[in-house]
């Protein structure tokens, strides 16, 4: 039988176990005195690495938003063009893809039906297919030409979270592959790279401390009953999640959307009865990050004018939005690896917004963890 641990509840267990997941997952798989990413487990030469064209990347609910920030690390990082789709419409759509692509499927169960059947008709049209799971010798994986696990163990709530930044993890890691094996980085870069992610499980922990203040959200927002999350760039898919899992576990109406989108509708639904969620942070070694936060700032100064209320993930320091907003500091990293520090804080404010409305967390209503239909 599943152990609590002392937790109320698994959710919120398997949100404070994200650290040790974090580096179970990635610490076996480098090293960084030599600057090296060792992925052997996706069984593809270095020379099929090499001509690879493509890379198609299919997944589900908190898998896709994985994936759709795997498509902006992959882009930014080796250059590579990345498709990506939703596993349940992937047949719909007569899918162009063929030999010198790779599929990556990405399941936390490994039995996800619309994932298998994507996977299946990926392989059946000649594309290498591999797999992304938690659990071993999942159907996904067996069925996969490769496959990479993520080792943050069992997850019994059926809102994913630890498997979530596992995954990213995992992208990330891909990525950095890819671009050793093609020669796209020098051994230092890649040093610097993995040094960075090598931080993250300390960050993590870092982040878990703002869970009082989460909680201290989670009562002054409770009674509201629309949410609006909003993101730039790699993100928009954080934001999509933390929206995902407000109305997974709490009930309450969430849209996710691209910040720079509001313009071109939502913002005129924008006032003092739907709350904000957006994320600020920055990277100050980027310019990119520095570009995206100089909007972000702007468009918080326009919702505020509308009388919304703001509730801001920003960089540790940001004196202006936390003058400003509702801010929830996020310790510095390099933009890539951000969007894996700043899903914690809103996975700690659903998590508190379900327990002050009394709901049962670890088992949402008409949900299951592992979808087996399609």
């Amino acid at each position: 039988m599943p152990d609590k641990g002392g937790f109320p509840h698994f959710m919120i267990k398997e949100i404070f176990e994200q650290p040790q997941g974090m580096r179970d997952t990635i610490e076996p798989r480098l090293s960084l005195n030599e600057g090296v990413v060792r992925l052997d487990e996706i069984r593809s030469s270095p020379d099929e690495l090499r001509a690879l064209r493509r890379i198609n990347i299919l997944a589900s609910g908190t898998s896709r938003h994985a994936y759709m920030v795997g498509q902006y690390v992959i882009q930014d990082m080796v250059n590579i063009p990345v498709d990506v789709d939703y596993a349940s419409e992937f047949e719909y759509r007569n899918p162009l893809i063929g030999p010198g692509e790779i599929t990556i499927v990405i399941t936390q169960s490994g039995e996800t039906a619309d994932t298998t059947a994507a996977q299946r008709e990926a392989k059946a049209k000649g594309s290498r297919t591999v797999a992304i799971s938690n659990v071993i010798d999942s159907t996904i994986a067996r069925e996969a030409d490769g496959v990479l696990y993520t080792l943050a163990g069992p997850e019994i709530s059926i809102a994913s979270t630890k498997a979530f930044t596992a995954q990213m993890a995992v992208l990330f890691l891909f990525a950095l592959y890819l671009g050793q094996v093609r020669g796209k980085f020098s051994r230092e870069q890649r040093r610097l790279y993995l040094k960075d992610l090598l931080e993250i499980p300390e960050k993590l922990k870092v982040q878990l401390e703002t869970a009082s203040l989460c909680e201290s959200l989670a009562d002054r927002y409770h009674a509201f009953d629309d949410f609006l999350f909003m993101g730039r760039a790699a993100h928009y898919p954080v934001a999509m999640d933390g929206a995902l899992k407000l109305k997974e576990v709490s009930y309450i109406h969430a849209e996710g959307y691209p910040t720079g989108e509001t313009k071109h509708g939502p913002l005129a639904l924008i006032d003092e009865h739907l709350p904000i969620v957006i994320i600020a942070t920055r990277d100050q070694d980027d310019a990119g990050s520095m570009l995206r936060y100089e909007k972000t700032v702007a468009n918080i100064k326009t919702f505020k004018e509308q009388g919304a209320h703001v509730i801001a993930l920003t960089s540790e320091g940001d004196e202006e939005l936390a003058k400003l907003t509702d801010a929830i500091p996020i310790p510095t990293t390099r933009e890539l690896l951000l969007p894996i520090l700043e899903i914690v804080p809103m996975q700690l404010f659903a998590y508190y917004m379900a327990v002050r409305r009394g709901l049962d967390v670890d088992k949402p209503r008409h949900l299951v963890k592992s979808v087996v239909v399609e």
